[in-house]
């Protein structure tokens, strides 16, 4: 009887299509199939132990033939859990962006989880709607990139209930999870090292909008030359937006001085690609004439001509620190309050050693 049942439903799904499919069988169409009631249906398509082995692997493979497949909505209702992230990034065209995703989303998808994706475009009332609409949605966890809204999200955490983790937030304070790269560190390690190439003028371009990365990386730039003694000199530091065609301008701002650096430190990659267009359209070289170093390691970098030295964010395990971060907060479990994350100096072939004229 059950066998007989179980070909006519399973009939219906077949590929040949002898029966069109009207709808899609549902638990109660697989206990009545199985001669079982509905949470017996349930619990062993769970796998839950509270079902005899040989009972539940019928209804597995009757639920198999009659094509039944779990629904996300109904088991949601159930676990009040919608195995969903919701994931706001300034746009989705920057390189930086692409890796931590990368990193998110591998380590969802290892835990059976969808990420939803949405930009912000650096607008702060732009990033709140999109949280508190993520949030309206259910989701189960928020991670925020870049964040221009920062410490302001702690007054929504009690009316949104929904765990939120930062990536490299513009605007740390008193909000408690985030993963952030040590930019100040890293940045002193680029200038130190053009130092240490024996360069004494050296030039800054920083990123307008950057706001926290920006200031921490001035301030190791800063530290550097203030550790040997250099003077700090204002005119040598100009702003981009992280873009090239921002550090074009700046670069050529800087070539305009009487005294021009004979190398400088960049915000991120982007802006190095648009320093060193600028300096060859100059007719200098580089590093021949001007070194120059970035920020992040983007996939360009070492096919730049010359390679990039720059200063490595390790980006994609930064996702995968955010999602285990936020599994963490999901789960009630301890979570490190504010995840410091090394950088590292990668020497290529883009600095070298200051010309003596």
């Amino acid at each position: 009887m059950v066998d007989k049942d179980t070909g006519k439903a399973a009939e219906a799904a077949r590929p040949d299509g002898a029966k069109r499919v009207l709808r899609q069988p549902s638990i109660k169409d697989i206990a009545r199939l199985a001669h079982v009631s509905h949470p017996t249906v349930s619990r062993a398509l769970q796998n839950s132990p509270l079902v005899n082995p040989r009972t539940a692997e019928n209804i597995r493979r009757i639920a198999d033939q009659a094509g039944y497949h779990a629904s996300a909505v109904a088991r949601g209702l159930v676990t009040r859990r919608s195995r969903t992230i919701g994931l706001v990034v300034t746009t989705v065209a920057d390189p930086f962006t692409s890796e931590v995703f990368s990193g998110i989303e591998q380590e969802a998808h290892d835990r059976g989880y969808c990420v939803f994706l949405s930009e912000s475009n650096a607008d702060p009332e732009r990033e709140r709607q999109v949280v508190r609409t993520f949030a309206e949605r259910r989701v189960d966890g928020i991670i925020v990139t870049s964040s221009r809204v920062g410490a302001l999200y702690l007054p929504l955490l009690s009316e949104m209930m929904v765990p939120i983790v930062l990536v490299n937030d513009q605007h740390p304070g008193a909000f408690v999870h985030s993963v952030m790269i040590r930019n100040l560190e890293g940045s002193r390690a680029a200038a130190s090292h053009l130092i240490e190439l024996g360069h004494r003028r050296i030039g800054f371009i920083g990123d307008q909008i950057g706001y926290q990365s920006d200031a921490e990386r001035c301030a190791g730039y800063r530290e550097a030359l203030e550790a040997v003694g250099i003077p700090f000199i204002p005119e040598l530091v100009v702003q981009g937006d992280g873009k090239p065609e921002a550090a074009m301008r700046a670069m050529d701002q800087l070539l305009a001085l009487a005294h021009p650096p004979t190398a400088v430190c960049c915000y991120n990659d982007m802006t190095a690609l648009g320093a060193m267009r600028s300096i060859r359209l100059h007719g200098r070289r580089v590093p021949e004439d001007i070194s120059v170093v970035g920020f992040d390691d983007l996939f360009f970098a070492s096919y730049t001509q010359p390679p990039l030295t720059t200063v490595r964010q390790p980006m994609r395990r930064m996702g995968q620190m955010a999602m285990e971060s936020l599994f963490n907060l999901m789960s009630g479990d301890a979570s490190e309050i504010r995840i410091k994350v090394e950088a590292e100096l990668i020497v290529r072939e883009s600095t070298a050693r200051v010309k003596r004229g």
